[in-house]
């Protein structure tokens, strides 16, 4: 007789209670291994797939796409035991994002088992199973619609668009999110409301309704952290000018050399990683209740990267110890994984300080805030010609604003002073840099 196991939304880890169901990845009547992803779920951290430490058949699903469930919530049912499904024993050891043994086992369709009534698993009866699979916006009667994102399956979702009746853009027909946002901006509004990822234009004047959107998933992350990081962090800021026309040629010599290419970022990086060992104060955090400052023997260095789900700290471990190569291997991995949403909880989490390149978005300055429970910021605005004196004579050089937010409790002025002018003078003459090493 076949055992019905009830499945909950595992401990994520990093203090995350809940998490948003993004899309299923398993319809009941599926047949699961053990470790196989059964769902793709959003935390304030990160997109991730979930495996279950069950094999068998699917009974049951809870939750649609886009439900919130907090942690220790029924994710779906599996029925162990039915030959005809040759399941699993269970691992009992469910890992996010990686599973716990060897590579899923294959899948294929049985009739859904039926729940047995009255059986009661770990002491507990088990929830009711639910008599038909979620219907997903992407199913159609012809096939799947190409949509790849999840991103741009919600983004549809929210906007009322149903993706059977548009045709994608992207190669064989994919749909992409610019595709969705094109449909929606010419599709009249809803009850007053901008369609999602529609610009505020779309919006009719007369009457226009407001439009909440909710502070959940990583944009309420983002906010209860700044939030926090205003209330507990006493903050200040100081900026500085400087010359990076000698920078911006060492960077084009090195990369002239041939070998892997060294991108600006990497430099600066390498620049706040001999800095922090010059003024450990700002490479550390406030305990609190010991009533103590922390400070790290590491600088595991995060860096701030807009996506699609919003603005996320990626962080290279052990950056002091990396090499200008190895920086520009690891950012562009992080930012790759930031902006496809597989950043693991892990590689958003432990930051010693934080450098903020806010240039790219093409503004000169910025305040940035702390990000607690760090100590200090390195903001980076846009490098642009300007007029500037240079060895006694007006010339155009190669500028950029630097400022640093710090916790004014970890040091004083002077500390913080001290580390903008050296980071200034790196950056106006890299060979003080070298002089470091």
């Amino acid at each position: 007789m076949a055992q019905v196991l009830e499945f909950k939304l595992p401990d994520l880890g990093e203090g995350l209670t809940e998490a948003e169901i993004v899309r299923w990845l398993v319809q009941v009547g599926d047949v699961v291994a053990v470790d196989q992803p059964v769902v793709e779920v959003e935390t304030a951290k990160a997109s991730v797939e979930v495996p279950c430490p069950y094999g068998g058949v699917v009974t049951a699903r809870y939750g649609e796409e886009g439900t919130e469930l907090p942690v220790g919530a029924p994710l779906l049912t599996v029925a162990v035991g039915e030959p005809e499904a040759e399941p699993e024993s269970g691992s009992g050891n469910v890992l996010v994002g990686y599973g716990t043994s060897g590579a899923p086992g294959r899948r294929r369709r049985v009739r859904p088992a039926a729940p047995v009534r009255g059986a009661r698993v770990n002491g507990a009866a088990p929830a009711p199973a639910a008599s038909a699979p979620a219907v997903t916006p992407a199913a159609a009667p012809g096939g799947p619609v190409p949509v790849i994102s999840p991103l741009v399956r919600r983004l549809a979702r929210e906007g009322g668009l149903d993706l059977r009746g548009l045709a994608g853009s992207g190669p064989d027909g994919l749909i992409l999110r610019a595709d969705v946002e094109c449909a929606l901006r010419a599709a009249p509004a809803r009850n007053g409301a901008r369609p999602a990822g529609a610009p505020a234009s779309a919006v009719p004047a007369p009457g226009a309704a407001e439009v909440r959107v909710p502070l959940k998933g990583i944009r309420g992350a983002v906010a209860d952290k700044l939030s926090r990081s205003r209330r507990e962090i006493p903050d200040a800021t100081c900026w500085v000018d400087a010359d990076a026309t000698e920078l911006m040629r060492a960077r084009v010599a090195m990369n002239a050399a041939g070998g892997p290419k060294i991108s600006l970022l990497a430099l600066l990086a390498r620049v706040c990683t001999a800095a922090l060992a010059r003024f450990p104060e700002l490479n550390s955090s406030v305990d609190t209740e010991a009533r103590e400052v922390v400070q790290h023997p590491y600088v595991h260095l995060g860096f701030a990267a807009q996506t699609d789900r919003g603005l996320v700290v990626p962080v290279v471990r052990d950056a002091h110890a990396r090499g200008a190569e190895s920086l520009t291997a690891e950012f562009a991995r992080l930012t790759e994984a930031a902006r496809a949403g597989t950043l693991t909880p892990g590689e958003l989490t432990g930051g010693t300080f934080t450098l903020n390149n806010y240039g790219v978005f093409g503004v000169d300055g910025s305040t940035p805030i702390v990000n607690h429970p760090e100590a200090a910021m390195l903001g980076v605005g846009r490098i642009v010609p300007k007029p500037w004196v240079h060895e006694g004579e007006l010339a155009v050089r190669q500028v950029v604003q630097l400022s640093l937010t710090f916790d004014h409790r970890v040091c004083d002025g002077g500390t913080a002073g001290g580390f903008l002018r050296y980071v200034a003078d790196c950056v106006e003459q890299p060979a003080v840099l070298l002089r470091t090493l």
